[in-house]
């Protein structure tokens, strides 16, 4: 499996401080350290050795003595301050600690021992930090669903295990499916499930207050890949779009965090979301097709109509072909 490079840099930055408490270190010594190979240790400190701070020249990276490096042994002549404390500002940490205490209030369950005594010492010691600001932050994260259902949510997320769902959709129609739980997904609102849903074969949101009921199962929950959740999460970024759609598409507005909901009398509604990812967008509108009566704006529906055509048209040889060989 390809390493994260979120995973990468942590490894650089923790090289930078180890070595700049450690005067000499074998290149096979930082690799038994860091749990890598000796040709990834050496990748890396090339990869150090080109990074620095704004301006990027020579006296502005990081450095290493070369002639040590020659013969395997990492000496590090110019950290850039990567091993100062990191400051932040008032602000910041009150930022973190209404973060911190929203994490540990409302999804503790979800973290195992080891995690969770990380964030609670993390709280702890920023709030001590902060001081009579941490005292005005109030923040509340809930899940809107009953106590068992967040339990099992909570418990399969923490141990990687599959989900079995009872669902109600926006139509009231109940139906049971496995799902792969991924994340926890929140807006202003609401709060999602974001899963594999094996009873459609790809990604799915539940609303959690939805959830009729959820059971833990045996089976460990599949790794299904990167995930698209982020390109139409909620808030002020991306282009609002207007789909007005007939009632069979109503799993749009329960699959999606749409900013609003408007129905209409005919049983037709109509769905606002923004949309970072106009690929996204052309992919859900194509799948729902023939309940889509309008899209808003016009730019945007162009752009899905001019998708659509292209792939009506990469049909026309197909056929054709099957024709001939019929």
């Amino acid at each position: 499996m390809a390493e994260r490079a979120s995973d990468r840099v942590v490894r650089l930055l923790g090289m930078v401080a180890f070595l700049d408490r450690h005067e000499d270190a074998s290149v096979d010594e930082l690799a038994r350290q860091f749990g890598v190979t000796s040709d990834q240790v050496m990748a890396d400190i090339d990869t150090l050795w080109v990074s620095g701070t704004p301006g990027y020249l020579p006296y502005d990276l990081i450095d290493f003595d070369f002639s040590s490096y020659e013969r395997g042994v990492v000496r590090l002549t110019e950290s850039r301050n990567m091993t100062r404390p990191l400051r932040l500002s008032a602000r910041e940490g009150v930022a973190l600690v209404a973060a911190l205490r929203a994490l540990d209030a409302g999804l503790a369950g979800a973290l195992d021992d080891e995690r969770a005594a990380v964030v609670r010492s993390a709280l702890g010691k920023l709030t001590a930090a902060v001081g009579d600001a941490a005292g005005t932050v109030d923040v509340t994260l809930t899940l809107a669903a009953a106590p068992a259902v967040a339990a099992a949510l909570a418990a399969a997320l923490r141990d990687g295990r599959r989900l079995h769902l009872r669902y109600v959709n926006a139509a009231d129609v109940a139906s049971e499916r496995d799902v792969d739980p991924i994340r926890l997904v929140t807006d202003t609102d609401r709060s999602y499930l974001l899963g594999w849903c094996h009873a459609v074969g790809g990604e799915r949101l539940f609303r959690v207050d939805r959830i009729l009921a959820a059971q833990v199962l045996d089976e460990p929950a599949e790794q299904h890949g990167a995930t698209g959740a982020g390109e139409f999460a909620p808030g002020d970024d991306g282009e609002l779009v207007t789909l007005h759609l007939t009632s069979r598409a109503r799993w749009i507005a329960e699959s999606t965090p749409v900013q609003a909901v408007r129905n209409h009398d005919d049983g037709s509604f109509e769905v606002d979301l923004r949309v970072v990812s106009p690929a996204w967008l052309r992919h859900l509108v194509l799948q729902a097709a023939h309940d889509v009566l309008e899209v808003r704006p016009a730019a945007v529906a162009a752009d899905v109509a001019r998708t659509a055509r292209a792939a009506l048209a990469a049909y026309g040889p197909l056929a054709a072909r099957a024709a001939r060989d019929s």
